[in-house]
């Protein structure tokens, strides 16, 4: 469920960001426009896992139409010993 809240509910801050410990981050608004974002710290490290994780597949799918790649009988003959 989205939690938008506007950024004066923070004088009740310990109920705002308990909707953060429930899997879904919390948006706060200022005059009615989002302005801020606050997620729990578990849930900001896994988004930042994921965003590494797909940099690195980029660099590799980059690295394939540069350069090019093996096809399927290429890469499994390198793996017989």
């Amino acid at each position: 469920m989205t939690n938008i809240v506007p950024i004066s509910d923070l004088k009740n801050y310990s109920e705002v960001l308990s909707h953060c410990d429930h899997g879904s981050p919390v948006y706060l608004t200022k005059n009615g426009r989002g302005r801020y974002v606050v997620q729990s710290m578990n849930d900001y490290e896994k988004l930042q896992a994921t965003v590494k994780l797909l940099a690195e597949l980029s660099k590799g799918v980059e690295s394939i139409r540069a350069e090019g790649g093996l096809t399927i009988d290429e890469a499994f003959a390198g793996l017989e010993g």
